[in-house]
C-alpha cells in the first residue's frame, strides 16, 4: 500500500546519520483470480500472460498504441521471406544466476511448440535456428505477416533450470495442464520480479531481480503482493479504504464511485475481448442444426446485457473481431427478435424447446456470472430449460478443457492482435496436433473457413488478407457458429502517486516492472 519497509536497525541509524532514507517500496494489488501456475506455457490465459510479464521477458511488447518495442531483442531483420533474424541483448542473467543466451530462445521455441495451448500460435513457425549466442532466426514455413505479433510470446525460459530430473524421477520441462509439474511450482526468468513467495488463491508476492537488465526502467517498485480479491464490492473497497493500491477489473457498478473518490485514479480504455457462449454439438444433437443456433443468438439481448448489467461498459458485438481489426465487418449487426428466434426452433423441430447444461465462470471476465445468469433466463423464453453452474476460474478450465457442459462462456482477446486469432483457437476444427481449436467446446468445424484462416495467415498483402478475414467473419456469422455478446472494455483503480496510466495496456496485462510510485 506505498508503505515503506522498515530497514534493519543498523542500516537504518546509518542512514539518518547519512542524511538519507532507506526503505523499499512495496504496492498491493488485488486482480479478481490469481496465475493458475508458474508454468508460462501451461494455460493460455490473461493471468498467464501477467505474470509472465512480471517474471519473464518476451523478445519484443506491444506497446500502448499497439506498437513493438524490444526488449531481449534488441534488434531484428527480415532477411528473407521466411526469416526474421534477431539480435538478443548481452548480459542478460536468469533468476538463477544462469547468464541467458540464445540457446535459451532455441530451448523456448521447442517447448512452447509442444504446449497444448500455445502450439496453435506458434504453428506457422518451423525452427529457432542460432546462428550465434547472441543472434537467432525465426524461421516460418511460408511467408507469414505476424511474426512481430508472435514473437511477443516467446518469453524466455532458464533452459538449464529448467533440464533434467525431479528428485522423484520426473522431467523437469514437461507441461501438465492443472497439474503437479516442477515448472507449474518453480520459476525462473529474466524479468523485473523474482517469486519470493505464493500461496494458491491467496497471495504471490514478488520481489524486485536486483541483477535486472533493464536499468533504464523507471519502474521502482521493490516489493508487489498480489491478492485475488474475486468479489467487485470488496475489491473496489480494499482500494478506496487503502487496503491495496491497484485493482483490476473495477466493475461497471463502481466506475463513477472510483473517479469520483479522493486519492485514487480510474484508468479505462477500449477493450477487444469479445465475451461468446458456444453451443456444443457433440453433446446436443440440436446444436448441429444452424437454424437451433441461429434461435439461440435470436434469443439473447446483446445491447439489454451491456445497457443493464455491464452498465454501458461494453460494446455490443455481432462478430469476434472488433473494429480495426481487418475482419471486422461494419455492416454485422446482433440478432435479438425472440419470435424469430420461436419461428427458427419451431423449423428445426424443437418448438417444445430441450433442456441443456450451461457452464461460466464467476471470477475472470467483468459480471461473468450475472451474464450467464441473464443467457439463461433469455433462453427460457423459446423453450430451452438451462441447468446453469458458475465456477471459481481455478475450477472453471478444468470443466471447460474437458467439454463440462453443453453451453460454455468463453472470452478471448486476440493473442496476435489480428482476427485470424479468434477463429484459430474459438471456431476452427479441432486438431490436437496443430493446436486449432484448442479453446472450441462447441465442436463446430467448417473446412471452408479454416482454409481462410490458412490463407490469410500466408498473405503478406493487407487487402487481400481483409478480404480472407471478412469471407471468414461472414461464414461464422451465416452459421451462427457462437453466441457473441460484447466487447469488454477495461478498467483499472489506482491509487495516486503511481505511474499507473503509463504502464496499462489494451491487452490487460500492465507493465508492473514500469511502475513507478513517488517517493
Amino acid at each position: 500500500m506505498l508503505k515503506l519497509k522498515d530497514c534493519v536497525a543498523g542500516l537504518a541509524l546509518s542512514a539518518a546519520l547519512a542524511g538519507t532514507a532507506f526503505a523499499d517500496i512495496s504496492v498491493k494489488v488485488a486482480y479478481d483470480a490469481d496465475p493458475v501456475s508458474l508454468d508460462p506455457y501451461e494455460q493460455l490465459s490473461g493471468g498467464t500472460l501477467q505474470l509472465n510479464h512480471m517474471v519473464f521477458d518476451p523478445l519484443v511488447r506491444w506497446t500502448q498504441d499497439l506498437q513493438f518495442e524490444s526488449r531481449l531483442a534488441e534488434s531484428w531483420e527480415q532477411i528473407d521471406a521466411t526469416t526474421m533474424r534477431f539480435n538478443l541483448r548481452k548480459d542478460v542473467t536468469f533468476h538463477s544466476g544462469n547468464a541467458f543466451t540464445a540457446k535459451d530462445m532455441d530451448w523456448t521455441f521447442d517447448r512452447a511448440k509442444e504446449s497444448p495451448d500455445f502450439k496453435g500460435i506458434f504453428a506457422p513457425f518451423t525452427d529457432i535456428e542460432v546462428v550465434d549466442d547472441y543472434t537467432i532466426d525465426l524461421k516460418t514455413s511460408e511467408p507469414f505477416p505476424l511474426v512481430l505479433h508472435t514473437a511477443t510470446y516467446l518469453f524466455a525460459m532458464d533452459s538449464a533450470f529448467y533440464s533434467g530430473e525431479t528428485d522423484d524421477g520426473k522431467n523437469k520441462s514437461e507441461i501438465v495442464k492443472h497439474g503437479d509439474s516442477f515448472a507449474s511450482r518453480n520459476i525462473s526468468g529474466t524479468g523485473p520480479f523474482v517469486v519470493s513467495e505464493r500461496e494458491q488463491g491467496v497471495k504471490v508476492v514478488f520481489d524486485r531481480f536486483d541483477d535486472y537488465w533493464d536499468t533504464a526502467s523507471q519502474g521502482n517498485v521493490d516489493e508487489i503482493t498480489l491478492t485475488p480479491i474475486k468479489e467487485d464490492p470488496t475489491r473496489v473497497a480494499a482500494l478506496l479504504s487503502g487496503d491495496v493500491d491497484f485493482i483490476a477489473p473495477v466493475p461497471p457498478t463502481d466506475l463513477a464511485r472510483v473517479e469520483k473518490a479522493d486519492g485514487v485514479n480510474l484508468i479505462t480504455m477500449p477493450g477487444t475481448r469479445i465475451i461468446t457462449f458456444q453451443m456444443n454439438q457433440d453433446r446436443v444433437e440440436a446444436f448441429k442444426d444452424p437454424k437451433v443456433r441461429m434461435a439461440v443468438d435470436y434469443a439473447v439481448n446483446n445491447t439489454g446485457i451491456v445497457d443493464r448489467i455491464m452498465r454501458g461498459f461494453g460494446t455490443v458485438g455481432a462478430q469476434a473481431s472488433p473494429m480495426g481489426y481487418l475482419g471486422h465487418i461494419e455492416s454485422l449487426e446482433p440478432r435479438f427478435d425472440i419470435e424469430k428466434a420461436k419461428e427458427l426452433m419451431a423449423e428445426a423441430g424443437y418448438a417444445d424447446g430441450f433442456s441443456i447444461s450451461m457452464m461460466a465462470p464467476n471470477n475472470r471476465y467483468v459480471n461473468d456470472d450475472k451474464i450467464a445468469q441473464a443467457v439463461a433466463s433469455m433462453l427460457s423464453q423459446i423453450g430451452i430449460t438451462v441447468d446453469l453452474q458458475t465456477l471459481p476460474k481455478a475450477q472453471y478450465w478444468p470443466a471447460f478443457d474437458e467439454r463440462a457442459a453443453d453451453m460454455m462462456m468463453i472470452g478471448w482477446h486476440a493473442d496476435t492482435e489480428d482476427s485470424a486469432n479468434f477463429h484459430q483457437f474459438l471456431t476452427a476444427c479441432r486438431d490436437e496436433e496443430t493446436g486449432n481449436g484448442q479453446y472450441n467446446s462447441g465442436g463446430y468445424c467448417n473446412p471452408e473457413a479454416d482454409k481462410l484462416m490458412d490463407m490469410a495467415n500466408a498473405e503478406t498483402d493487407i487487402a487481400k488478407r481483409t478480404e480472407y478475414l471478412q469471407q471468414l467473419e461472414q461464414i461464422l456469422f451465416d452459421e451462427a457458429a457462437f453466441v457473441p455478446l460484447h466487447w469488454q472494455n477495461l478498467a483499472w483503480g489506482a491509487k495516486d502517486g503511481m505511474n499507473a496510466g503509463e504502464i496499462v495496456n489494451a491487452l490487460n496485462f500492465p507493465y508492473f516492472g514500469d511502475l513507478k510510485v513517488s517517493e
